[in-house]
């Protein structure tokens, strides 16, 4: 038998009543997000064993911080910006993983598959380093340009999730776009 299938309003009223207790409703919750979780995560992370893991921990975190979705957006809105954050930590710490590894250990590099090549950056593991580096010192910049250019949201859907005026949104957008393209093509031309 195939799981059920909830629209907004139904995961919407599942949010509000897990954000009241009901431990039952926030399994149901989780499980019919989970798939949408996991698409947000392989949106990030190519590998689909790595997505699952940042997957898991964005239902882990969507169920300790339910509280702090206010109900103004849609929760499937709010379990986004969730789930690009796990992604994030995830590669976090599997590019540490990488650092600290063994480099005789490490097999033969794997051609890149066409289908994990971001609209923005030559491979989304470019972006994702580009993200890093600016991250470091304009963290405020970073979340709405992914939420723009990675996963397509309106501009007012942003303003929204990140609690700050639309006119904020746009120019922390226009700006993360103009300090991410120097990255991205100096990381295309040393190929």
């Amino acid at each position: 038998m195939d799981d059920p299938v909830y629209g907004p309003d139904e995961i919407d009223d599942l949010a509000r009543r897990a954000q009241g207790g009901d431990r039952d409703a926030l399994e149901v919750l989780l499980g019919a997000v989970r798939p949408r979780a996991l698409n947000v995560c392989r949106g990030v992370l190519p590998h689909l064993a790595d997505a699952e893991d940042a997957c898991q921990e964005a239902l882990i975190n969507i169920s300790r911080k339910i509280d702090t979705w206010n109900g103004r957006g849609r929760f499937t809105t709010w379990m986004h910006v969730v789930c690009v954050n796990s992604a994030r930590s995830t590669y976090r710490k599997l590019k540490n993983q990488a650092v600290a590894a063994d480099p005789t250990e490490v097999g033969p590099l794997e051609s890149p598959d066409p289908r994990t090549t971001s609209v923005i950056a030559g491979t989304r593991l470019d972006l994702l380093e580009a993200m890093e580096t600016i991250e470091r010192d304009h963290p405020q910049l970073v979340e709405p340009l992914l939420l723009r250019d990675v996963y397509g949201l309106p501009y007012d859907e942003i303003a929204r999730l990140v609690d700050a005026p639309l006119g904020t949104v746009k120019a922390q957008i226009h700006h993360g776009r103009k300090m991410t393209r120097p990255l991205l093509s100096a990381e295309r031309t040393t190929d």
